[in-house]
This record gives C-alpha cells, sequence and structure tokens, in this order.
C-alpha cells in the first residue's frame, strides 16, 4: 500500500476532534501520566476510534491478516500476499488504547476521583466497559503475536514477563464473565460510547458474545464437550444478558465522513490504493458456493460495475502489474456503495456469533439446533449488508447442505470465513483454526518454508528493550523459534 495512505491514516488518528460523531473527544493530546484532569470520556472515544483507525489495526487487514487468508491481493508493490518478514512489535497498543483504558478503571476506581469522574457515567459502567474493550483488544494482540505481557503489563515496568497465550485467554475470558456482572443500572449513561452509545444491554451482550468466540478459538486444544472451551460456550451462551443475535446489536464502527473520520477502505482508494479482492473470495463465492450475492457487495470493478474477476492470489508485482492492464474490469475491495465515506466497519456481526453457535452444536457441546442457527447465522450476514435473506434453494447446494450432526465443520467455517469478511484476523483465525476453507500458499513466497504465515514475528522493539522476556517466550514457541510458520498455543498442530 502507498506511503500516503498510511500517512493519511495517521493524520486522521490526530485530526479525529474536528467531527460531530466524536464531540466527547476531549484533550487527547493530554499526556495521562502528568495531569489529574484526565476527561475519561474522551479516552473512550480515542479507544474505539483507534479500533478502526489506528494505523497498525489498519494495516493488518491490508499488510497482513486480511492477505494472509487471502480475501485481499495486491495489484502492485506486492510483499504481503507474497509472505515477506512480518516483524512487529505490539508495545504500540500499551502505550495507546490500552493505557487509556486503564486509566478509566484506575480512575473510576479510585475513592478520590469517582465523584468527579462520573459525570461521563456510572462508575461501575465505565469500569465495566473498559474491561470489556481491553479483552477485546488484548485478544487481538495475543492471536497475532502468542505470548505478550499481559498481567503485568501496563505498570510501566520494561521488563516485564511474557505470559503464555494460555493464562491470557483464561483471564480475558474471567475479565469478560465478570464484567457482565459488574454493569448496573445507569444513574448517568456512559459518555464517548461511539459505539453503543452506552447502551449497557448491549455492552453485555458483546462481552458474552465475545466470551463465546474466544471459547471456539480454543477447539484445538479443548475439543471435548465436558472441557474447559465448551464449558465457557455454555456459560456464556446462557448467562441472562444474551449474546448478539440481531444486527441491531452488531459492534461496528460508524464513520461521520467529511475531512476527518472516513470508512478506511473509501480512504484507501480515494488515495490509489493497490489491492483487490482476491480470486480465492470471488472464486469460492461465485463457483464453490455458486453465485452468492454476497459478491455484488464484497467486490466491483473500477467504475463500480459488478464483477467476479478476482485478482490473482500471492503473485509477484511483475505479474500482477500486466494482469490487471489486461483485465481493468478486476474486483476492488467493496462495491462503491459499500465503501462510502460513511460505511461502517463492522468488528463483531450476529452472523459472527449465530455460526459459531451452529459450530459448537454440531460439535455437541450445546444443545441447540445446528441446522437452525447455521441458516440464521447466513440470513443475518446477507442482511448485514442490506441484502435479501437468501431463498431456500442456497441450503441446499452441494457446498451449504448440512450433512449428519457432528459432520458439518467444513460448511460452517467456509460461513464463517464469509461472514467475518473483511475482518482479516476473524477470518485468519477461522482458518488457523479448522483448515478450512482450503488455502494454498502463494505461487510466489518469499518465506522460507513457503507457508502461509501462522503467527507475526516480534518487533525489533522487542528484542532491544525487553530480552529476557522475549528469550522466554520464544523458547515456548518450539524448535522453529520466533518465525512466521510457528504455531500460536491454541493453534496446535494435528
Amino acid at each position: 500500500m502507498n506511503k500516503i495512505i498510511y500517512i493519511l491514516i495517521c493524520a486522521l488518528a490526530i485530526n479525529a476532534s474536528g467531527c460531530n460523531k466524536l464531540k466527547d473527544f476531549g484533550d487527547t493530546n493530554v499526556n495521562p501520566a502528568t495531569t489529574r484532569n484526565l476527561v475519561t470520556a474522551a479516552l473512550l472515544t480515542n479507544t474505539l476510534s483507534e479500533l478502526g483507525y489506528d494505523p497498525s489495526y489498519y494495516a493488518d487487514y491490508n499488510f497482513g491478516q486480511g492477505f494472509y487468508c487471502q480475501y485481499f491481493s495486491e495489484t502492485s508493490q506486492n510483499m504481503y500476499s507474497c509472505y515477506v518478514s512480518n516483524a512487529r512489535s505490539p508495545m504500540d497498543k500499551y502505550s495507546g488504547p490500552l493505557y487509556d483504558l486503564q486509566n478509566i478503571i484506575n480512575i473510576n476506581s479510585d475513592e478520590s476521583r469517582r465523584a468527579e469522574t462520573e459525570v461521563y457515567g456510572t462508575n461501575a459502567n465505565q469500569i465495566a466497559i473498559a474491561r470489556v474493550l481491553k479483552a477485546y483488544i488484548f485478544w487481538v494482540m495475543t492471536d497475532r503475536w502468542g505470548d505478550i505481557p499481559y498481567k503485568d503489563a501496563l505498570k510501566g515496568n520494561p521488563n516485564v514477563a511474557y505470559d503464555t497465550q494460555e493464562s491470557i485467554y483464561k483471564d480475558l475470558i474471567k475479565e469478560l464473565t465478570e464484567s457482565v456482572d459488574q454493569f448496573v443500572t445507569p444513574d448517568i449513561q456512559v459518555k464517548g460510547d461511539i459505539a453503543y452509545d452506552g447502551n449497557t444491554e448491549k455492552w453485555k451482550e458483546l462481552a458474552n458474545s465475545l466470551r463465546m468466540l474466544m471459547a471456539l478459538n480454543l477447539s484445538k486444544q479443548y475439543p471435548g464437550e465436558t472441557e474447559y472451551a465448551a464449558i465457557q460456550f455454555n456459560e456464556a451462551l446462557n448467562n441472562p444478558a444474551g449474546s448478539i443475535s440481531e444486527n441491531t446489536a452488531n459492534f461496528k464502527l460508524e464513520y461521520p465522513g467529511g475531512s476527518n473520520w472516513i470508512n478506511m477502505f473509501y480512504g484507501m482508494y480515494a488515495f490509489g490504493g493497490t489491492i483487490g479482492e482476491s480470486e480465492t473470495m470471488t472464486s469460492l463465492l461465485i463457483d464453490t458456493i455458486g453465485d452468492d450475492e454476497r459478491q455484488m457487495v464484497f467486490g466491483s470493478d473500477m467504475s463500480g460495475a459488478p464483477s467476479i474477476k478476482g485478482v490473482p492470489y500471492g503473485r509477484n508485482s511483475s505479474y500482477t502489474n500486466q494482469w490487471c492492464q489486461e483485465n481493468p474490469d478486476y474486483c476492488y475491495a467493496f462495491a462503491p456503495a459499500y465503501r462510502t465515506e460513511t460505511s461502517p466497519f463492522y468488528f463483531i456481526s450476529a452472523a459472527n456469533v449465530l455460526l459459531a453457535r451452529a459450530e459448537a452444536a454440531d460439535r455437541g457441546w450445546t444443545g441447540e439446533n445446528t441446522a437452525t442457527l447455521y441458516q440464521e447465522g447466513i440470513a443475518a450476514s446477507f442482511m448485514q449488508w442490506n441484502l435479501e435473506a437468501p431463498e431456500p434453494g442456497y441450503f441446499s447446494k452441494q457446498n451449504v447442505a448440512l450433512g449428519v450432526s457432528g459432520t458439518n465443520l467444513k460448511q460452517i467455517a467456509t460461513q464463517q470465513y464469509i461472514a467475518y469478511y473483511p475482518d482479516g484476523r476473524n477470518g485468519w483465525n477461522t482458518w488457523r483454526r479448522t483448515g478450512w476453507p482450503v488455502l494454498l500458499p502463494a505461487p510466489d513466497a518469499e518465506n522460507n518454508p513457503k507457508v502461509i504465515p501462522r503467527r507475526y514475528m516480534y518487533g525489533a522493539e522487542d528484542y532491544s528493550f525487553n530480552p529476557k522476556g522475549l528469550a522466554a517466550a520464544i523458547e515456548k514457541l518450539g524448535p522453529n523459534g520466533d518465525k512466521m510458520d510457528s504455531r500460536v498455543w491454541w493453534d496446535k498442530e494435528e
């Protein structure tokens, strides 16, 4: 991707305060360590806004995971779909959104400051929202790298230990469980919440949904119906607060548009972005599934006309440069109507949760009906993009129809993969966890061995500033060490 796009994203993140949607932003340039006059509403807004516009988060759709799961192909300057080194440090998250969230928790927990802070929302609810968001961000991070600083992070110690992914996952699930119970009927609605506008019921649904998705991610380590993952999934499923089951409760970021905050795909193409929808994706929707209408949303040609011509995946620049010249009707990522300045970006949707429940039922983890949830999840995915729910005949297609109970991972995981588009991390997670859909390595891969990366490598900063903690984490990765083809703990080789 062009450097100018990366600069644009950084500039947008810095200049967000001019947007009406973010009116509670406050002064985010004040160092939280040097003042007691923190506006917790501003910290919350800043954190939420960075989920969609933080440069490292944005880059992971275009530089990394969106390519690794083959949602996208590069049309020039081909690097990431050919698996160049992905060494990057997770440390920017600690000094940015995680620190903001920890400040929200600390201030609202401080007896001497609770009263002054409650003007931005009932203290318990501010803390609970911050805990849910911390869990989400740490989940994103540990899925990329594996072991990272966690328990003793955010305490100012540069030599902090790297916690195991197993311990991180289990504590994240604990945090989500406790946060649901921490929410109270608000005396003052939480301000600065640009996701759910202070609606505590939706935050509880999100927390339970994240808990189920995290539990399902552990299905390689704990496959049995009486093991840890199934137990946690069931407890979240049966929590009285419920989970996300309607698109009205989707966890998403809505952009107000204008000169400051715009949809990332709109911004990318406005400044000459060099990615397209991959041939892997178009082939799956049009050929394998069979004329899936979501293709009308996921891609279009340069003019905005419908296209099913995906860009060849994992080829070098000289190949794709020539191919794109010869095929000017290739697919851009998203049709124009779905990448306007104000188009939303989805993080967790009803389709994701319903399809997770369908898989859990098929595994025998729950007593729910697999087919019902499967069809509801697919319908929710269509309707998320303003499409009509598929006709009954869709569910009888060869690669969509379910078989006998316990044999449907291929079909369910494939629909999960489609429903996560364009969220590269969860698409990558689905493939790493289930092996579906079948993805072939890039023909022009530059890594050795030439396989699809299964994790991010640690960055130079990690080696420089905390060599002792990092060495222990690398040792647990096994004989390959800190390599792209090493596996994080939950990605157990089977």
